[in-house]
């Protein structure tokens, strides 16, 4: 092994790094200039796409691992430490499975602010939004606008209006390729599912369970007092469309923003894309006309018990179950029910008592002639009742094969915006089923049962919801 030294960048091999040696090489922050650049190139399947990434660190890392044989022309990120916790082990050394990795990471051009990123870099052709929620749709909004193909990680949006911005935007470019980071839409189980449910095998499904184990980060808790930020971050970036006045604290970034209502949608926004995915593709249900959410109790700043005061809520709750009612599903009425907290389903009648349910996360299809339970991402389906595997045999592959499965769901972007694949989980499809998940977010804020106009996009029976559908915006930051 050989520790790195910062003036010889061509060594390759395992290194030990610091901070400077690792991001040293970075072509820098480029000057800025006046005026958005519009990405107009036509790209044949043996050009390698022009790549900026907001967000490097983190999930964004895992992204760009799988896109280093294409140009990572920029980076967007708020703390250049935390993006170089993505190439070390935890002795402080790069793997050689890294290297592609580092070696995109010192190419690129650095930024902290994407806004100055979009002004500054004319030579995008595509980009990589792997940021906290809050920042989602301003971010791609920013990218479309400027006729970019984008990738966007779970949930697309923060809320219902942004992702009805982001639909517009797509529909308005079809040429654009669009893609949100669910990456089961793209495996092979997963597809397999929707040919089983949609080919018959259990039935009619008129009931759907679905459950994670999330929240696995800070909720249901008061917010924390702010402490000074570490000198490598940008916390009034990291802020940014986020419209509240709050100090950082390690509880929020990098990873715990998610259970914090200014930042996150909590578990049903992490982890809703990638379980409710499938019962919402297979079963075509259309927009939920009523949804309601029962919960632990919503955590704030000021006693529970001072009635005079109520407390500012902060933090989503620990644990939920949302019930929807699908009234005008093509295959009549549907009711899905989301447990979260670590919570599972009852076990329904016919359940085989020799059989669990993965205290992970999973979906179980209740049918009329049987049932069908998969895990997180549509893995390792099962169907349940005599005589249905054999039935599930005579049902053909319908779907296409996403290339390289849930692993290629990035590479998958890049060979639609060459005109090599069809695109898995365009817009057009991940606006409707984020704005499904989002309409559990906005149960659980009124605090009562909604019913929902899915055409006006209007919640009918408690106008003081409709709130939700929406948020302020930091100056600079609208979208």
């Amino acid at each position: 092994m050989t520790v790195f030294d910062a003036s010889d960048a061509s060594r390759f091999g395992p290194q030990r790094i610091t901070r400077r040696g690792v991001l040293g090489a970075a072509a820098g922050t480029a000057a800025l200039l006046a005026g958005p650049a519009f990405a107009a190139r036509k790209l044949s399947a043996s050009d390698k796409v022009n790549i900026a990434v907001i967000g490097a660190g983190g999930q964004g890392a895992s992204n760009m691992s799988k896109l280093t044989s294409q140009n990572i022309v920029a980076t967007a990120d708020v703390d250049y430490d935390h993006v170089l916790h993505a190439l070390v082990d935890k002795t402080g050394w790069i793997s050689p499975s890294k290297e592609p990795l580092k070696a995109a990471y010192d190419k690129a051009a650095r930024f902290t602010d994407y806004r100055k990123m979009f002004d500054a870099q004319k030579d995008i052709d595509a980009v990589l939004i792997a940021t906290p929620d809050h920042h989602h749709a301003v971010a791609a909004r920013w990218a479309m606008e400027r006729g970019y193909h984008v990738f966007v990680q779970k949930p697309l949006t923060y809320n219902i209006t942004e992702s009805r911005k982001l639909a517009a935007l797509a529909a308005a470019n079809p040429n654009m390729i669009t893609q949100m980071g669910n990456q089961g839409h793209s495996g092979d189980d997963g597809r397999r599912v929707i040919e089983l449910i949609r080919g018959g095998v259990i039935g009619k499904v008129a009931e759907v369970h679905v459950w994670t184990n999330r929240p696995v980060w800070p909720q249901g808790v008061p917010k924390p007092a702010a402490v000074g930020a570490p000198g490598s971050l940008d916390w009034a970036t990291w802020l940014g469309p986020a419209n509240v006045d709050w100090g950082y604290n390690p509880d929020y970034a990098a990873f715990n923003w998610r259970g914090w209502t200014p930042f996150g949608s909590g578990a049903l926004g992490d982890m809703g894309a990638h379980l409710i995915d499938f019962p919402f593709w297979a079963l075509d249900p259309g927009l939920p006309t009523k949804v309601e959410t029962r919960h632990s109790r919503w955590a704030g700043n000021a006693s529970l018990w001072d009635t005079k005061r109520p407390p500012v809520i902060t933090s989503y709750p620990l644990a939920s179950v949302t019930h929807y009612e699908f009234g005008g599903a093509k295959g009549g009425p549907l009711t899905m029910v989301w447990y979260d907290g670590g919570m599972l389903p009852p076990t329904p009648p016919g359940f085989p008592a020799n059989m669990s349910m993965s205290g992970d996360g999973g979906v179980l299809f209740v049918g009329a002639h049987g049932m069908l339970m998969h895990e997180t991402y549509g893995e390792k389906p099962v169907l349940i009742g005599a005589g249905l595997d054999e039935k599930a045999a005579k049902i053909p592959h319908s779907l296409p094969r996403i290339q390289g499965g849930m692993n290629g769901h990035e590479m998958n972007w890049i060979r639609a915006i060459r005109g090599e694949e069809k695109i898995s989980c365009p817009f057009e499809y991940a606006t409707r089923l984020n704005e499904t998940m989002n309409l559990g977010v906005v149960a659980l804020q009124a605090d009562q049962a909604i019913l929902y106009d899915g055409v006006a996009g209007r919640v009918t029976n408690v106008e003081s919801a409709n709130q939700y559908l929406s948020r302020q915006y930091r100056k600079g930051w609208e979208l």
